[in-house]
C-alpha cells in the first residue's frame, strides 16, 4: 500500500505519459500529420525522458528538502540522463540515418547490377531507429515539463 502513496514515483510516471502524449498534436501542428505511434516512441519534443528524472527529483525536493543527499543523488542522475539524450542517444540517431541510406544505396547498387537475378520474394529489411536522442532545446522543455507537472502534482496532492 505504500508504492500507492509513493509521490515522486507517481509524478514521474505522470510525467512520463503527459510527456508522450503531447508529443502527438506537437507534431501534427509540426507537420500536419496525426502519428499515434510518437506515444511509445524515443526523441521528439518534449524529452519524456529529461521530464521524469526532473519531475522525481522536485518531488524528492519538495517532500524531503532541496538540501537533501537524495535530491543531491536524484539530481545528479537526472543530469546525467539529459546529458545522455543530446549525447550518445542524439548521435546514435545521426549514425543510424547514414547507415539507413547505405544500406538503400547499397540495395540498388545490387538490384541494378544484378537485375537479370531478381527474387519473385523481396526480402524485406528492418531500419535502425533514427530517432533516439534529443536535440537540447527537446531537454529543455522536457526538464521544464516534468519540473512543472511535480509542482502541480505537490499542490494537488498536499496542498
Amino acid at each position: 500500500m505504500e508504492l500507492l502513496n509513493n509521490f515522486p514515483l507517481w509524478i514521474a510516471l505522470i510525467s512520463i505519459l503527459f510527456a508522450q502524449g503531447i508529443k502527438i498534436p506537437l507534431a501534427y501542428i509540426a507537420s500536419k500529420k496525426w502519428d499515434i505511434t510518437l506515444v511509445t516512441s524515443t526523441g521528439g519534443m518534449p524529452s519524456s525522458h529529461s521530464a521524469a528524472v526532473t519531475s522525481v527529483s522536485t518531488a524528492i525536493g519538495l517532500d524531503h528538502g532541496f538540501d537533501t543527499a537524495l535530491f543531491a543523488i536524484c539530481t545528479v542522475f537526472g543530469v546525467i540522463v539529459m546529458f545522455d539524450a543530446t549525447g550518445v542517444r542524439r548521435h546514435a540517431g545521426y549514425h543510424a540515418t547514414v547507415l539507413n541510406q547505405l544500406v538503400v544505396d547499397f540495395n540498388k547498387f545490387v538490384t541494378e547490377a544484378k537485375s537479370w537475378q531478381q527474387k519473385e520474394e523481396t526480402e524485406k529489411r528492418e531500419e535502425l531507429k533514427e530517432l533516439l536522442g534529443h536535440q537540447p532545446i527537446e531537454v529543455f522543455f522536457g526538464a521544464l515539463f516534468g519540473i512543472l507537472i511535480a509542482v502541480i502534482g505537490h499542490f494537488v496532492m498536499f496542498g
